[in-house]
């Protein structure tokens, strides 16, 4: 089944690495390492395929994405000699990225986001169309009595800048009757009036953040500490990294909002919130590389005073591009089995993830495997 994968961020490290990822191992010139879809729980499962992945995206800049992937070459990201193999299917997919549009009225911008939806779906003969949203991490939107009902949204936006971009998006894709993943700690579509404007719809959505480096740590070793019945005095954490995603969140406001997200699984997998803080520093020489250094302290039998150090040193676009393939796979395949709404069986890729549900990652797989494996028996 042809299924889209619309990028908001196209042109982004995150998003060019996955494109480049989805070409090569379609092509067989690489192993989809990172992708748990591939891994046998999954793979089995009622999903499209890579080669059933039809991709486009919208950008506000212009770099196109044959210098996007130089660029990642030159830092390590990504190999030179697999960007040649797919420089023409690479521009295949350059054709289909198109500026971010930007109407008198945010409801003219949802009109010409849709629009595109809808044009790509068509011409490309789709199935659906899954929007993920791997832009810039913006700050936390701030509340407005349109949020609350679809219809007095709908109104608002024809006058008043009532949302911000990531839910903007969501707007645009569930009125396109297209499926919406937030890899970011943006807002997207966590607002009463887009849960419901998607239920309307038919259309399913996850999110927030991506889970990729220390807080996929925190959610392995945080249950540890819970099942074995250890008392976490202390958990301090220092996030290094460059590129782009860094130089966003030097902006007090866009770090505020990751910070938010990164620190969750802690109070909900411990059942408290110990001492201690998140930082994340901007350092440009590192680039797309990323360090996490924590320092946790606890308490064993009788007082005994112990501690553990962790240092996470990773890249982060080749980190998150799999997940990015694997979310608009699994999403389509739920937008395909009629769910609509939000999908908390995603919690496994998610920092900060919808529902009540579990932030240890083993009990988020176990899950997401029992989800995505009744597909096969319902069919």
């Amino acid at each position: 089944m042809r299924t889209g994968l619309w990028l908001v961020g196209a042109r982004g490290a995150v998003a060019v690495t996955a494109i480049v990822g989805a070409l090569a191992v379609r092509a067989g010139l690489s192993e989809p390492t990172g992708c748990v879809t591939e891994l046998p729980p999954l793979r089995d499962a009622a999903l499209p395929t890579l080669a059933d992945l039809v991709i486009g995206g919208h950008d506000v800049v212009e770099l196109g994405l044959d210098k996007k992937a130089q660029a990642l070459v030159a830092a390590g990201v990504l190999p030179a000699s697999v960007v040649a193999a797919v420089a023409g299917e690479l521009a295949a997919v350059e054709a289909e990225v198109r500026c971010a549009p930007h109407g008198a009225t945010q409801h003219e911008t949802a009109v010409r986001i849709a629009a595109d939806l809808v044009e790509f779906q068509r011409r490309h003969g789709l199935a659906r169309v899954v929007v993920v949203n791997v832009a810039s991490t913006e700050a936390a939107a701030v509340p407005h009595p349109a949020h609350a009902d679809p219809d007095a949204l709908a109104a608002a936006l024809h006058t008043d800048q009532v949302l911000p971009p990531s839910s903007l998006y969501a707007y645009a894709a569930f009125t396109a009757g297209c499926s919406y993943v937030d890899f970011t700690p943006s807002t997207g579509a966590r607002l009463p009036a887009l849960h419901e404007l998607a239920l309307r719809a038919g259309t399913p959505y996850a999110g927030h953040d991506g889970k990729t480096g220390e807080t996929l740590l925190k959610s392995v070793l945080a249950p540890m500490f819970a099942l074995r019945n250890l008392h976490v005095r202390s958990w301090s954490g220092l996030n290094l990294l460059g590129g782009g995603d860094g130089a966003n969140l030097a902006r007090p406001d866009a770090n505020a909002a990751k910070v938010a997200s990164k620190q969750r699984v802690l109070k909900e997998t411990l059942g408290y919130e110990p001492e201690g803080q998140t930082r994340i520093d901007y350092v440009p020489d590192i680039g797309d590389l990323k360090t996490a250094w924590d320092l946790i302290t606890f308490s064993g039998f009788l007082g005994s005073r112990m501690r553990l150090e962790f240092t996470w040193h990773g890249c982060d676009s080749a980190l998150a591009a799999p997940l990015v393939l694997d979310l608009a796979r699994l999403t389509a395949a739920a937008h395909a089995h009629g769910h609509a709404g939000p999908l908390p069986q995603l919690a496994f890729f998610f920092k900060d993830p919808l529902g009540d549900v579990p932030h240890g990652l083993a009990d988020q797989w176990r899950d997401l495997c029992e989800w995505a494996g009744g597909w096969d028996a319902a069919a």
